[in-house]
């Protein structure tokens, strides 16, 4: 079994069980890697964050499908839990959809989620979207299924429904929508974004015949991860809390270095020293010690790296950490 393949069938085993899934999300390898060792069990790679973070710009489907797909590849390369992409509309119609989800599964990743907005889309989570026609949206998750039917059943596709808050759209339209991706267009799971109450996301988890994912889109305080597991949710999604809290803490620090100079990030070092989960290593997350293995293994003796009479910065692999020696 391929470690791809291992992957998908263990998030279909977290699809099956009746411990609900709670899902980060934001972009990144390091991102991502920092979720796993967090101990969360799936990461989310959000579409959003994507074109925010590679290109500065808001979320309306100007990330094609290579960024996607070879940002994806990078991801689930540096990660051992299953990784599921935000794949926008397809990139396209059904005959796109159908070319664009085997390169998805071909980039090693465990499941792709294809929503059924009008191009150009919006984020999900904003207002002014649009949604095609269900008829149209079932023939686009169908053929996403029969795409990944020839190459690894395994892989997981999911139907998301962005109807609630778009135009002409009601709780029911939604509902139904939900219901025949399901039955009509074979995904694996739907999601249903941005529910505003407990009530109608206890109705559709009832109703719908496969796994439910859900965002929070009502008033605060948001249900917590068990009150949604009671109200039938399999998957709770934070897309984007990765990316979103680090971004906060470049807004936070810049600002604060801008005014107080080295202060600031003394303090804010030792501030993350001091919190039960110290500061992140960045020789951890990028496996920066197996450089030094692969160095020791295949670089001829008399060609490899002195780490002893060198130095560097905090974080090295076991040589002089705190500068240079006297002679």
């Amino acid at each position: 079994m391929s470690e791809a393949n291992a992957k998908r069938r263990q998030f279909r085993e977290l699809l099956s069980r009746d411990e609900i899934v709670v899902m980060p999300g934001g972009f990144s390898p390091m991102l991502a890697r920092t979720a796993e060792l967090a101990g969360f069990e799936s990461y989310f790679l959000a579409g959003s964050q994507l074109s925010a973070f590679l290109y500065g710009y808001p979320d309306t489907g100007v990330v094609g499908l290579r960024d996607v797909v070879d940002h994806a590849r990078h991801i689930a390369a540096r990660t051992t839990i299953p990784i599921m992409i935000d794949f926008d509309t397809g990139f396209g119609n059904a005959v796109n959809v159908w070319y664009s989800t085997q390169e998805a599964v071909r980039s090693n990743v465990a499941a792709l989620q294809i929503e059924d907005q009008e191009a150009p889309k919006k984020s999900g989570t904003t207002s002014g979207r649009r949604c095609i026609p269900r008829d149209e949206a079932v023939g686009k998750l169908r053929a996403a299924v029969a795409a990944r039917d020839e190459i690894d059943k395994d892989f997981v596709i999911v139907g998301r429904c962005d109807a609630l808050g778009a135009e002409n759209e009601t709780f029911e339209d939604a509902l139904d929508r939900c219901v025949a991706y399901a039955e009509e267009g074979g995904v694996d799971m739907v999601w249903l974004n941005s529910v505003r109450n407990r009530s109608d996301l206890e109705r559709a988890c009832a109703r719908v015949p496969v796994p439910i994912a859900t965002i929070w889109g009502g008033e605060k305080p948001a249900p917590t991860p068990d009150e949604l597991q009671d109200l039938g949710v399999q998957v709770a999604l934070y897309p984007t809390i990765a990316a979103t809290v680090g971004m906060d803490a470049a807004w936070f620090l810049l600002h604060d270095f801008r005014r107080r100079g080295q202060p600031a990030l003394d303090d804010w070092v030792a501030q993350m020293a001091d919190s039960p989960y110290g500061t992140a290593s960045f020789v951890q997350l990028t496996n920066t010690d197996r450089i030094r293995e692969l160095e020791q293994k295949f670089v001829p003796a008399d060609r490899q790296r002195d780490y002893q009479s060198t130095w560097g910065h905090a974080e090295t692999l076991g040589g002089n950490t705190n500068g240079p020696t006297k002679a």
